[in-house]
C-alpha cells in the first residue's frame, strides 16, 4: 500500500496539474530549453467538472499557457481556470452555448490576475509596479466522449491529428494578422515592426491574458472551436510556441503517430518528449510546453 507521504506527494503533483490522467491517456513535458526563466504552465484536470451528476458524460480538462514578463499569470490559470471553466460550463448544457462559457471562464480569469495584480506568487520576479507588464497566453482543451472544445487566446495552439493529417482547432494570435491589425488600429493602437510584429512595439501577440497597460489592444476574448470527434481521431496536441514555431502541424502530427505506432503504454509521453527534442534540436529560444491526449477508443487500447 501507498505510504502516507508517498500519498500526500501524489495529492501534490495532482493539485498542481501535472498527474490528473492515467499515463496511457495523456504526457507532457514543460522545459525552460535555452531560456534562462520558466514562464509556461501546464494543467491537466481529468473528470474536472466532478462530482457529475449521474448520466453526465466525462469531461477533461487540458491547457497550455505561456507566460511573458514573469511567471505568475499563467501559474494562475494552471491554478485556476479549470475551475472557472468548469463554473461555467455547469449552466451551459448544449454545444451552441459553449462559446459563451469560454469566453466568460477568460474574462473571469483575466479579471483576477488584472484585479490582483500579481506579484504573489513564489516564482515571481517581477517589481510590484510592473505586474500588469504581465500577461500569458491560454489555449484550453476540453476533451468530451462526442466533442472537442478549444479555446484559445494568443500564439499557443491545439491541433488534432486525425486519419493521419493535422486538424488545427486554434488560430494563432499574431499583431500583424488582418483581422486583429484591423481591430487594433479600430481601438486606437497601432502594430510596429520591432523583431516582428509588434502591439505598440512591444508584444508579439494581439491576445492573452493579463497585459493590463495593453489594453484594450491586447483582448483576454477568446476564438472558440467546437469539433466533432470521429473515428480516425488519434490524439490532440497542445503546445506552446516554443514547439510551434519550429516544428510545423504536419511534422508534429507524425512524431505522435510513429509514437502510436510503437504501441507501448506510455506513448503519449513518449510523444511530447520527442516533439520537445526536436524542438530543441531546431534551436528553438522559448520555454517548451507540449501536452499529447490520446483520443482513440478506449476499447482500442
Amino acid at each position: 500500500p501507498q505510504g502516507a507521504e508517498e500519498a500526500a506527494a501524489t495529492r501534490k503533483r495532482r493539485a498542481a496539474g501535472g498527474e490528473g490522467v492515467p499515463a496511457k491517456r495523456h504526457g507532457f513535458t514543460s522545459v525552460a530549453g535555452r531560456r534562462r526563466e520558466m514562464e509556461d504552465a501546464v494543467s491537466i484536470r481529468e473528470a474536472f467538472t466532478v462530482p457529475a451528476e449521474e448520466g453526465k458524460p466525462r469531461r477533461d480538462f487540458y491547457g497550455v499557457f505561456d507566460g511573458h514578463g514573469c511567471s505568475h499569470v499563467a501559474d494562475a490559470c494552471r491554478d485556476r481556470m479549470h475551475e472557472l471553466v468548469a463554473e461555467e460550463l455547469a449552466g451551459a448544457a448544449q454545444p451552441e452555448s459553449w462559446t459563451g462559457a469560454m469566453e466568460r471562464s477568460f474574462a473571469r480569469m483575466d479579471a483576477e490576475v488584472t484585479a490582483s495584480g500579481g506579484g504573489d506568487s513564489a516564482s515571481c520576479r517581477c517589481e510590484a509596479n510592473k505586474c500588469d507588464h504581465v500577461g500569458s497566453t491560454a489555449v484550453v482543451a476540453v476533451v468530451g466522449e462526442q466533442r472537442v472544445l478549444v479555446a484559445n487566446c494568443g500564439d499557443s495552439r491545439a491541433v488534432l491529428c486525425r486519419d493521419g493529417a493535422p486538424v488545427v482547432l486554434s488560430s494563432d494570435h499574431k499583431p500583424d494578422r488582418p483581422d486583429e491589425l484591423e481591430r487594433i488600429e479600430a481601438a486606437g493602437g497601432r502594430v510596429i515592426f520591432w523583431e516582428g510584429a509588434r502591439v505598440l512595439g512591444v508584444l508579439a501577440m494581439s491576445r492573452a491574458i493579463g497585459d493590463g497597460y495593453l489594453k484594450p489592444f491586447v483582448t483576454a476574448v477568446p476564438e472558440v472551436t467546437v469539433t466533432d470527434r470521429a473515428a480516425g481521431d488519434e490524439c490532440l496536441i497542445l503546445a506552446s510556441d516554443g514547439l510551434w514555431d519550429v516544428v510545423n502541424n504536419e511534422t508534429a502530427c507524425e512524431v505522435a503517430r510513429a509514437c502510436l505506432r510503437r504501441g507501448r503504454d506510455r506513448w503519449c509521453a513518449e510523444a511530447a518528449a520527442m516533439l520537445t527534442k526536436l524542438a530543441l534540436t531546431k534551436n528553438s529560444s522559448d520555454n517548451i510546453s507540449v501536452v499529447v491526449v490520446d483520443l482513440r477508443p478506449r476499447n482500442h487500447l
